[in-house]
């Protein structure tokens, strides 16, 4: 798809109800994939790259800040035709299907956030380091800035990452285009987007059901409670031993967690 001169990158498998699954940041749909794959048995599951990640364009001219993305998810939705997909997504994506909906028209059959953006204040020690600094970060050398990235990157995770999952994870920002990509997304994150919609999250009518990794060091369990009480018919589990990247700290206890829930909601049973 192409969308204000951007290329998206996305894929669709499965059959059954439409579900779309969202990735955040630094991540691509990769990250999703394995259960994506799980849950193509009872779905069609649509992944796809935000513009500035994984296999989608990444133009040093275009914004990939949260108020674009959200735009383009509206219209991405649009565009395969959807009109209530059951929704699952993760960090950023929570934002930026937060302001589809809210904002930009979308509606879902069911929402599942996990450990996402939506509440201040959010964002790493070092996601901060790298906003106010984005431009000097931007000139390391290609090694120091694979380093650099690596170690940002197993922050995430509590109970720490395999070699071939750190490099899934990493090596769509190590090339020139990767690189600068990498610390541009983080110049343009800016709270004034979740800011903008957290008060209305209380007008969301559909399901909604939040999980969260109780190690979560990058977006601590505290707003997964604080995100409850602003979406009050919300269901909230909390995973133990799962940090940030809870579909690699601990993926077979968010597969239970995801396949329990979306058999609930395709079931039209999920509202508490």
């Amino acid at each position: 798809m192409t969308w204000k001169g951007r290329t998206v990158a996305w894929d669709r498998f499965g059959e059954g109800p439409p579900l779309v699954l969202l990735h955040g940041t630094p991540w691509s749909s990769a990250l999703w994939r394995p259960i994506a794959e799980a849950l193509a048995s009872r779905f069609t599951v649509y992944l796809w790259d935000m513009p500035g990640y994984g296999a989608s364009s990444k133009l040093p001219g275009h914004a990939v800040d949260l108020g674009v993305q959200g735009l383009l998810f509206a219209n991405l939705l649009e565009h395969w035709g959807l009109q209530r997909p059951h929704i699952v997504a993760h960090d950023f994506g929570g934002a930026v299907a937060l302001r589809a909906r809210l904002l930009h028209g979308a509606r879902y059959r069911s929402l599942c956030l996990v450990d996402v953006v939506a509440v201040g204040s959010w964002g790493s020690p070092f996601f901060t380091l790298v906003k106010q600094h984005a431009e000097v970060f931007a000139q390391l050398p290609a090694a120091v800035h694979r380093s650099v990235v690596e170690a940002y990157v197993r922050g995430a995770s509590h109970r720490g990452l395999r070699e071939d999952d750190l490099a899934m994870l990493v090596e769509p920002w190590v090339d020139d285009d990767g690189r600068a990509a990498f610390y541009r997304q983080i110049a343009q994150a800016d709270e004034r987007f979740t800011a903008e919609v957290e008060p209305e999250y209380g007008s969301i009518d559909e399901p909604v059901h939040i999980v969260w990794g109780a190690d979560d060091t990058w977006i601590p369990v505290d707003r997964a409670h604080r995100l409850q009480a602003a979406i009050p018919h919300a269901s909230l589990s909390v995973i133990d031993g799962a940090g940030h990247l809870i579909q690699l700290d601990a993926p077979a206890a968010l597969a239970v967690e995801l396949t329990r829930w979306t058999q609930r909601a395709a079931e039209g049973s999920a509202r508490p």
